[in-house]
């Protein structure tokens, strides 16, 4: 339990991991504040996870809340760690809906030959030659342009290509043994993330090729976003990584 006297109530952390979600397991930081006069009054509530992006953790926040308006006057934390446990997977859906939808709107009409824009992070990679031959066949075969960038221990795809390939390409990263563990032996890739999945939009540059790249600096790697007309994706996504 951590106490804050200024805040006027208790603060407390927990960390739950919930399983199979997105095809990995996600760890959920929920930060609970429960003021004086709790539980008459509503909680606050902060969630953060390394394996959902600052959307999905806002809808995953504003479900708690809706649940705890159900809970008002009666105890509620214990209840709450239920209920996100329990659904989580479908607010994360339902999340992902609600950003396609809000794309197709903007656009007016969406269709599968559209082009679309993916950004992944990955964890690591302990067998990178072999995954970078892996992920460049895979760009060539889908016609798909982009980078694999590599920045210290930063891991990003950006793709663009035609939406039916994009999802095929998603397919084959979570389906097929592309690394190795720690034991040396092929494995599926389970530390992705998706952190962005959109239609290009007219400021967004195409890229013409796919290409392995190394930056040395930050700096570096953001002005690849600039060049590409993606500072806003670069701003919201890839500083937090550095956390």
């Amino acid at each position: 339990f951590l106490y804050f006297p200024e805040m006027h109530g208790i603060s407390f952390r927990i960390q739950i991991i919930v399983k199979e979600v997105l095809d990995t397991d996600v760890l959920l930081k929920l930060l609970f504040h429960l003021p004086v006069n709790y539980p008459s009054t509503l909680p606050d509530i902060s969630v953060n996870s390394d394996q959902l992006t600052r959307a999905q953790c806002t809808d995953v926040k504003d479900k708690l809340l809706e649940q705890a308006k159900k809970h008002l006057a009666e105890p509620m934390v214990h209840d709450l760690i239920l209920w996100i446990q329990q659904h989580l997977k479908d607010v994360i859906k339902q999340s992902a809906t609600v950003c396609n939808e809000k794309t197709t709107l903007s656009k007016g009409t969406s269709t599968e030959d559209d082009i679309w824009m993916l950004l992944l992070h990955l964890d690591h990679m302990r067998a990178k030659a072999k995954y970078v031959k892996t992920v460049e066949k895979w760009a060539s075969d889908l016609r798909l342009t982009g980078r694999l960038m590599f920045m210290g221990k930063i891991i990003l795809i950006l793709l663009q290509g035609d939406r039916s390939s994009i999802k095929e390409y998603l397919i084959l990263q979570k389906t097929s043994k592309v690394d190795v563990d720690s034991s040396r032996k092929k494995c599926k890739e389970k530390m992705m993330s998706v952190l962005c999945e959109t239609e290009v939009q007219s400021q967004h540059k195409r890229f013409q090729t796919f290409e392995v790249k190394e930056y040395s600096t930050l700096e570096e790697l953001q002005k690849e976003f600039e060049t590409a007309g993606l500072t806003t994706l670069f701003s919201e996504f890839v500083p937090p990584l550095l956390k």
